[in-house]
């Protein structure tokens, strides 16, 4: 069981992502792909790994139609989600699904790209369905997060670059 300064860190680091994605927008190309992340077929431009491409287009469908359960499904357990300075270590399925909440904006994958263990996915920002909703300014911009996916499942989601802007995976020792 958690303690109550647990849950009010965990609640305060949680805010702290909506603030931050709320000002994710940005610029960026007009690229737009299609794909069928539950056949497993996907033709997003970049080359990366199908399989992972297959989960992060799963979870963003998931988290995009408001279905935070789904979308928490994607995540192992333990994992780790980092967004600029904040670095969250998902326990447990409620610390996953308040991850997920906390992401204010629905995406869709235009660009992925692997390198070593990280695949890159670079998203357009859309409104989304469901708790935690409202991605305002950001609509429309860009954002990338570079993933590690472990048996199907997110093990690492490490936001990159600023607003679209960044350049790659991080460093392998991240």
């Amino acid at each position: 069981m958690l303690g109550r300064a647990h849950h009010a860190a965990l609640a305060a680091t949680l805010s702290l992502l909506v603030v931050g994605l709320a000002a994710c927008g940005g610029s960026g190309g007009s690229s737009s792909s299609s794909s069928s992340a539950a056949a497993g077929v996907t033709t997003v431009p970049g080359g990366a790994k199908t399989g992972d491409v297959a989960v992060i287009e799963g979870w963003v469908t998931a988290l995009d139609r408001g279905d935070i359960a789904a979308a928490a499904g994607y995540f192992a357990v333990p994992s780790v989600a980092e967004n600029g300075p904040l670095l969250l270590h998902i326990h447990d399925v409620g610390q996953a699904r308040a991850f997920n909440t906390s992401l204010p904006c629905g995406a869709h994958v235009i660009r992925a790209v692997s390198v070593g263990r990280f695949t890159t996915a670079t998203f357009r920002l859309s409104e989304r369905r469901g708790p935690g909703a409202g991605c305002g300014p950001g609509t429309g911009g860009t954002a990338q997060t570079s993933f590690v996916i472990r048996g199907g499942k997110i093990a690492e989601w490490r936001r990159v670059g600023a607003g679209g802007a960044g350049q790659g995976a991080p460093s392998q020792s991240a």
